[in-house]
């Protein structure tokens, strides 16, 4: 979300005549568009912060704004541990940056704009206040032309207690079918082939007007039809609303990607109750064997916080012993992060020593990583189809940025990483492919070939 946040505010920049540098020097204005999931991420951006404070002294002219959940959450306390910020906007807010800046640059002084917490009015009047309106794109901003994301909601209801997203992005809230058909529809007019629907819970997602109710399978029907979209994926999923007409959806849509992932977060009944999950480990075991069934050659991701308050030895076994039985393609593991404001931080002690919490999340990590090894070495002599995304890391790093052959990497429906050996006229094109190795995290595959005559030939992908 904070990828696409990003982009929409680059884009209504450059509307105004603005232009992106990698130099802060030269910057009349730096955005830091923030993330409160955990502290480390809060510590970072102070950190960067401090690092500007001679260059604000030395032109105090240069704008420095801090956007996204961190302003929402702390709004005013930045002004104090960082005084030369000129700018804190929250993420409803963020379509009026340029406004605000233009208004800095003015002489009107810092400026403050974030919206209502839950408790300072009526629903109707919060939601209002979280309102942000997805303008124009700028495909600069995302890794590929050909891949973009389209929020379909904002905000969550969930509360869980460990969670400070409900406070700083709001209440649940479901966009119009209308706007997101068409804003796929424009980015599909763009050269967009894939589209990654965003939402806190995605799979929530339902939209009324009048006595009609949309759902997520009814709106993934209205974008299947868009032609220039080839695949269709959504994140992130609540385990409760898996329901049988979602999965039969993407079992009968061909451009839905049958790759969900749906956080579980502990093995543990208790830690889930503590942490206000909503469900218990059979509910979630009844949900993998609902997946199965619609989706038999489906993959699942998940993730888990280990070291939440009052989390035993034991109970973290139960975590490990869940991922041994559901063998996910591959884990987010954290560990748990106190963040002021939440129930969790308000009931239950952060009791869990560091030292166990990274042991834990080590021992997690390892447990996930020789499932995914195992199960990517199944692939082996398989075809996979891959929509090309760029370069490979290892092609960027060797800085072969120029040359015509080069090391690629693309993705498979169900979301795995292929990397092979093409050309960057492959780039953008959906591809077929062998996999004829495979790691913890890739799987390295060359170009379908076919005999023609006595001869083997490479498939032609792209003119």
């Amino acid at each position: 979300m904070n990828v696409l946040d990003s982009e929409l505010v680059v884009a209504s920049l450059r509307k105004e005549g603005y232009e992106l540098t990698d130099n802060t020097g030269d910057a009349d204005t730096i955005l830091f568009n923030t993330c409160s999931v955990r502290q480390h991420a809060e510590d970072k951006i102070y950190s960067a912060l401090g690092r500007l404070k001679h260059a604000k002294r030395e032109n105090p002219k240069k704008i420095i704004g801090v956007l996204g959940c961190m302003a929402q959450k702390d709004q005013r306390l930045i002004f104090e541990r960082a005084p030369y910020v000129d700018l804190i906007v929250g993420p409803g807010q963020l379509h009026q940056v340029p406004q605000l800046i233009a208004d800095i640059a003015e002489g009107a002084g810092r400026q403050l704009e974030v919206s209502l917490g839950r408790k300072e009015g009526t629903r109707a009047t919060v939601e209002r206040s979280h309102e942000s309106f997805d303008p124009l794109r700028d495909a600069t901003m995302r890794p590929t032309p050909y891949q973009a994301y389209v929020r379909i909601q904002i905000g969550c209801d969930k509360f869980c207690t460990y969670c400070i997203v409900p406070s700083v992005r709001g209440p649940e809230q479901s966009r119009p079918p209308v706007e997101i058909v068409a804003e796929a529809k424009q980015l599909a007019d763009e050269g967009c082939k894939e589209i990654v629907l965003l939402g806190q819970t995605v799979n929530s997602y339902c939209y009324r007007e009048g006595d009609r109710k949309t759902r997520l399978s009814d709106l993934l029907h209205q974008l299947h039809e868009i032609e220039g979209i080839k695949r269709i994926k959504f994140v992130t999923n609540y385990p409760k609303d898996m329901t049988v007409d979602l999965l039969e959806t993407v079992r009968d849509l061909p451009k839905c990607s049958e790759y969900l992932h749906v956080p579980v977060q502990s093995g543990s009944n208790r830690v889930l109750e503590q942490m206000k999950r909503g469900y218990t480990v059979e509910d979630y075991r009844e949900m993998m064997e609902r997946i199965r069934k619609w989706l038999p050659d489906g993959s699942v991701t998940s993730d888990f916080i280990v070291g939440f308050c009052g989390e035993t030895e034991e109970e973290f076994q139960l975590t490990c012993d869940l991922v041994r039985e559901q063998r996910f393609k591959n884990s987010f593991i954290f560990k748990y992060s106190e963040r002021p404001g939440t129930k969790g931080a308000e009931n239950y002690p952060d009791d869990v020593p560091d030292d166990v919490k990274r042991r834990r999340n080590n021992e997690l990590l390892a447990i996930q990583n020789e499932i995914s090894e195992e199960d990517n070495q199944a692939f082996l002599g398989r075809g996979v189809e891959v929509l090309v995304e760029g370069l490979s890391k290892a092609a960027v790093k060797k800085n072969e940025t120029d040359s015509e052959q080069v090391q690629l990497t693309g993705r498979t429906m169900c979301d795995r990483i292929v990397v092979f050996d093409g050309n960057r006229r492959q780039i953008g094109e959906i591809l077929p492919l062998t996999v004829y190795d495979a790691n913890v995290h890739t799987l390295f595959g060359s170009v379908v070939t076919q005999h023609v005559g006595p001869e083997l030939f490479s498939l032609p992908v792209s003119s």
